[in-house]
């Protein structure tokens, strides 16, 4: 028969006419996830797509499911667009798909709620692994960008509430495909500085797709493995990502990071002096609950006739010291008379005393005259009075004898 084709043939002309058709070349089918297949050697999925009456085989290849944001599962109702073709060689036909998102609820929104699921499965949530803030930390790592708003929040605030704090800014790309890359990196480099106390990782706010490098696994693994505590500060208050579950601590904002980082040094003045003028206070009335206490214990015992006992000895004592003095200074007194009786006796004899009479001293050649024979005519003799001396020449010497 001259009609007659192969099945190849067949099978290549219906496909060639499906993909001619414009309304099925691009083309958006709801159904219900089932037989759902994931080949991670070449990233290929393959699923069927159904409803209450009929089902549709399915294939999306790699280089469209890598973009997905969610994980496909059997009983998830979705949205595909693709086009419609027929693998040539079972003659069926199946949908290509290129983007698929949940029905109901975004494709964010869905991997979010999965990623969560797993990792609180896993215990990267739980409270027993999160690790406390120090009270006075000396160095703070920052992983954000460095430009903008929220990093200037960050200086100021920690440079207002506690100076004393030294900041690491780790320039990190926060938002795009990169930035989830970025973020670990500057973690783990920010956790392999010994002397830094709290790592703050965050940025400012933004949709769902601008924060969502912070809500992926990689980051979130980042984050739990990390020695050093963290503060998660993603967005505004309102926004919460895989971060904030798994770090240490949550921060609405990264103003707050900053204010839950470190303590106000101007409350820290105030509770000091509190506390100073209590001590001295509580110590005051201490020392003189404890002096009544003592006085009690005395007037109602025996250490007042001890007092009395003691108080004898102390008179005895001051009766001895008294006749000690006494004595010493009447033996100073005799010992001053004696000296001023022996200073009489001496100044009657000194040769002074028989000069200041009347009397001289002659002197030849330096040596006393004791007598006249000792002189001739024409000697030079020194003649000592009392208050002076002469030099005079004998003119004659008479012997009276």
């Amino acid at each position: 028969m001259s009609n007659t084709v192969t099945v190849s043939q067949l099978n290549f002309y219906i496909r060639s006419i499906l993909e001619e058709n414009p309304v099925l070349n691009n083309i958006f089918v709801v159904g219900e996830i089932s037989n759902f297949k994931y080949y991670s050697r070449s990233g290929h999925m393959y699923l069927t797509l159904k409803d209450e009456a009929a089902q549709l085989k399915a294939v999306m290849f790699s280089n469209s499911a890598q973009r997905l944001k969610f994980t496909p599962e059997d009983g998830m109702r979705v949205i595909c667009r693709g086009r419609i073709s027929v693998y040539d060689k079972d003659g069926v036909y199946q949908l290509y798909i290129e983007d698929m998102q949940p029905d109901g609820a975004g494709a964010l929104s869905k991997a979010f709620e999965q990623l969560k699921d797993k990792l609180s499965n896993e215990g990267l949530f739980s409270e027993e692994h999160k690790k406390s803030l120090p009270l006075f930390p000396q160095k703070i790592g920052v992983a954000t960008s460095n430009i903008g708003a929220a990093v200037e929040d960050i200086k100021n605030i920690i440079n207002r509430r506690f100076p004393l704090c030294e900041l690491v800014i780790a320039p990190t790309v926060v938002q795009g495909e990169q930035a989830s890359r970025d973020i670990v990196n500057s973690i783990k480099l920010l956790d392999n500085i010994d002397d830094i106390d709290i790592i703050i990782v965050g940025r400012g706010g933004g949709s769902i797709e601008d924060l969502w490098a912070f809500n992926t696994e990689e980051v979130a693994r980042a984050v739990y493995n990390c020695k050093t505590p963290v503060i998660s500060a993603v967005g505004h208050e309102t926004d919460y990502t895989i971060c904030d579950f798994v770090a240490d601590t949550r921060a609405s904002t990264p103003s707050a990071a900053a204010e839950i980082a470190v303590p106000d040094i101007e409350e820290i003045k105030e509770k000091l002096n509190k506390y100073n003028n209590f001590i001295s206070s509580y110590l005051s009335h201490r020392i003189d609950f404890e002096y009544q206490r003592l006085d009690n214990v005395i007037n109602k015992s025996n250490f007042s006739a001890i007092d009395d006992y003691f108080n004898k000895f102390f008179d005895v004592l001051t009766l001895r010291n008294n006749e000690l003095i006494n004595a010493f200074e009447n033996k100073i007194q005799n010992c001053s008379n004696k000296i001023s009786f022996a200073s009489g006796k001496l100044n009657a004899l000194s040769p002074l005393s028989v000069l200041s009479r009347g009397y001289s001293i002659v002197h030849k050649d330096d040596e006393v005259v004791k007598s006249v024979n000792e002189l001739s005519k024409d000697d030079k003799i020194k003649v000592t009075l009392n208050d002076g001396s002469a030099i005079c020449t004998v003119n004659e010497v008479k012997n009276e004898q």
